[in-house]
């Protein structure tokens, strides 16, 4: 038994910000000088990306006109951890609900009530009870549905969602699951003016995706589940983290993580096409998670692929930046709206990347009904 991905949903903040203006309050809350304001500048520009979400209206103001974070030089006292899960607690219910309810309108057949389980992700936030009961509430799913949460994994957490809902569907035939991706990464700015940080701070932004997992096809197209493959690099076991202060989630992000994925992803992708018995001249759809553009890039490098190929990763990277684990989902959509019936059986290619250093990879097969 196979199991199917039947719709995709997505969901952002209502607040959506220019790349360069939100350099421009990183500028001002890390205090820097012009010379270094210009170079925080130019790393925001060869970013690739165009704007981001989030949950704070902040990064779009200046001059200590905030919400979140105090109006003092400085931002001090920095928001704890407790004043993020707070916001966390606000915001990600209402994102959650959005994107569960475009995903699910997408199969009008199925009734809330018909999900079996419920999967959670979040690497962000938490609280208890949690997201996963509030969904339970909000959506009208069944009390009796099974939850279960993912936490703390990073950027390649719905790639374990999957696996663990692919796990279910080929052991219960009745299985419905819902996976609901949900990152508020703007909430863990961090003022430190160490490189990692100032490129984590041009990357992360918020989002949430939704995809409902079945045994059979439940629409006209749908995803098959193929094969997953999975590996880690431990000589990137530092370049990639993420750890709870006292002042927020500190994200770590190394210059040398793309040069680890360039060094690992051959490996990776010849491990999993031998389960299928396929070629990588034979796929044409790709879907990465877009760590960075220069991630992007060093992956074309080692497979032989072109912008073109991993259009819909830039696209993503281009209009949301990076939202951790709800964004291969994102990059998954973007193929979905392009996909023809002639496409039926084509393979998709897709990666996702975190701490670890842990390279996940998983085929996907058109089908059409």
């Amino acid at each position: 038994m196979k199991s199917y991905l039947c719709a995709i949903g997505t969901a952002n903040p209502p607040h959506a910000f220019p790349q360069q203006q939100i350099a421009d309050f990183m500028a001002e809350a890390l205090q820097l000088n012009e010379q270094d304001t210009r170079k925080l500048k130019a790393l925001y520009r060869v970013s690739g990306i165009d704007q981001r979400h989030s949950a704070l209206s902040d990064y779009g103001r200046q001059n200590g006109n905030y919400e979140f974070y105090p109006n003092t030089p400085g931002l001090e006292p920095f928001p704890t951890v407790g004043d993020r899960m707070q916001a966390y607690r606000k915001a990600a219910l209402p994102l959650s609900v959005e994107a569960a309810q475009e995903c699910l309108a997408q199969v009008p057949d199925i009734d809330t009530s018909q999900i079996t389980h419920l999967i959670t992700v979040s690497c962000t936030g938490m609280y208890a009870p949690g997201l996963d009961i509030e969904l339970v509430e909000a959506l009208g799913l069944s009390t009796q549905v099974q939850r279960t949460c993912i936490y703390f994994m990073g950027c390649y957490a719905a790639f374990n969602a999957l696996k663990t809902a692919d796990t279910i569907c080929r052991a219960d035939a009745h299985a419905r699951v819902l996976i609901v991706c949900t990152e508020l990464c703007t909430l863990h700015f961090q003022k430190h003016p160490e490189s990692d940080h100032l490129v984590s701070n041009s990357l992360f932004a918020d989002g949430a995706a939704a995809v409902l997992v079945s045994p059979q096809p439940l629409s006209s197209l749908s995803l098959r589940v193929d094969a997953f493959h999975c590996d880690l690099a431990p000589s990137g076991h530092k370049d990639m983290a993420w750890h709870i202060h006292d002042f927020g989630f500190e994200m770590t992000l190394s210059s040398y993580v793309p040069a680890l994925i360039k060094q690992g992803i051959g490996q990776l992708t010849q491990s999993l096409l031998q389960k299928l018995n396929l070629k990588l001249e034979e796929i044409e759809l790709f879907a990465i998670h877009p760590g960075g553009r220069k991630i992007l890039e060093v992956i074309e490098q080692a497979l032989g692929l072109t912008s073109k190929d991993n259009r819909h990763a830039y696209q993503v990277l281009r209009q949301f930046g990076n939202m951790s684990s709800a964004t291969v989902l994102f990059v998954l959509q973007s193929l979905w709206k392009e996909l023809q019936p002639t496409r039926h059986e084509a393979p998709i290619l897709s990666f996702a990347f975190g701490p670890g250093l842990t390279l996940e990879s998983m085929l996907l097969s058109v089908h059409y009904v």
